[in-house]
């Protein structure tokens, strides 16, 4: 259960998060199905055009559908994770996780930098065929870069108190 004061607020706020990460993953996979079944159809009948609105939408939902997953993956500990010492344990493990953990905020710190301006090169333009502004995929990353640095803090927090005193949180 979270911790009383600004620590537990944060720890709160994270999980609320995550929660609502979790759902918009499994609404963007459930939604995604539509216009890739349209396409589907398309091809093998000319009852809609092949070319139509449904490509677009769906690559916009694929790159939500990675970007968000990539988050949950980090508030999970399970992306960018290659476990080169099974065996370790207590402040070992911490160790590695915290020298680990500082790549993570490498990237995130890159996608948040750079997404920033990537999302401003977006920001007046609109896609060729479903008319949508493009910012609203061009916002993923610097969303996905935020997320990164919030949980992996929060994960190398956990790792930072286990080497200050020798067990883990909650335990």
């Amino acid at each position: 259960m979270p911790q009383p004061g600004a620590r537990g607020l944060l720890r709160r706020i994270n999980f609320y998060y995550a929660w609502l990460l979790d759902i918009l993953l499994v609404i963007s996979v459930a939604i995604i199905i539509v216009p890739v079944s349209l396409q589907i159809f398309a091809r093998f009948t000319e009852l809609l055009p092949r070319y139509i609105w449904t490509e677009e939408l769906s690559r916009f939902l694929l790159v939500w559908m990675v970007m968000i997953g990539a988050m949950v993956g980090i508030r999970e500990g399970t992306h960018f994770n290659v476990d080169l010492f099974p065996g370790l344990k207590g402040r070992a493990r911490a160790a590695a996780d915290i020298v680990a953990g500082v790549f993570v905020l490498v990237f995130g710190a890159v996608f948040l930098w750079w997404g920033i301006e990537f999302t401003d090169f977006a920001w007046f333009r609109i896609s060729e065929l479903a008319e949508l502004p493009l910012w609203m995929i061009h916002i993923a990353w610097p969303i996905a870069g935020f997320t990164w640095i919030l949980f992996q803090g929060e994960r190398m927090w956990d790792d930072i108190q286990t080497l200050r005193h020798g067990t883990e949180p909650g335990a």
